[in-house]
């Protein structure tokens, strides 16, 4: 069914992020940057939640629901920030299989189209944590761990 020209499109986002408990019901996550697209990110988005391996975590987690999002203000007198954005997420499902680094190492032909080497690029070519915007292949794809 297409969208109402007044509603917004639905759009898949994931953030990797430390993830202190990862049985959590809800997180908030403060002042995350973001990228290809992360910044578009409001409430009532889906997001797939990836505990940062560079924190300890074990890469996806869960799937939530973003209850909150807020831009954080740019700092004053600094030319280029990277855009950044406070979320509230709550759980609404738990990773049944592991996805992180090692699994999407592999994906690394960088123009190949598929939604592993589109997770690989996005979070793990720079090992930034961030929040990314999905394409329609990888939000498939990751559902398919729930």
């Amino acid at each position: 069914m297409k969208n109402a020209p007044s509603e917004k499109p639905s759009t898949m986002y994931a953030i990797k992020v430390e993830v202190s408990d990862p049985n959590a019901s809800a997180w908030t996550f403060k002042a995350q940057k973001t990228m290809y697209g992360g910044k578009r990110i409001s409430k009532g988005d889906l997001i797939f939640v990836f505990a940062s391996e560079n924190e300890g975590g074990s890469g996806l987690v869960a799937i939530g629901a973003v209850s909150h999002a807020e831009a954080t203000p740019k700092k004053q007198g600094v030319e280029c920030q990277t855009p950044c954005v406070s979320i509230t997420v709550n759980r609404t499902g738990q990773a049944k299989r592991r996805l992180g680094r090692s699994e999407l190492k592999p994906f690394s032909e960088w123009n190949d189209g598929r939604p592993e080497t589109e997770l690989n690029f996005k979070f793990y070519r720079q090992a930034t944590n961030k929040i990314v915007g999905l394409s329609e292949e990888a939000a498939v794809y990751l559902r398919g761990f729930f």
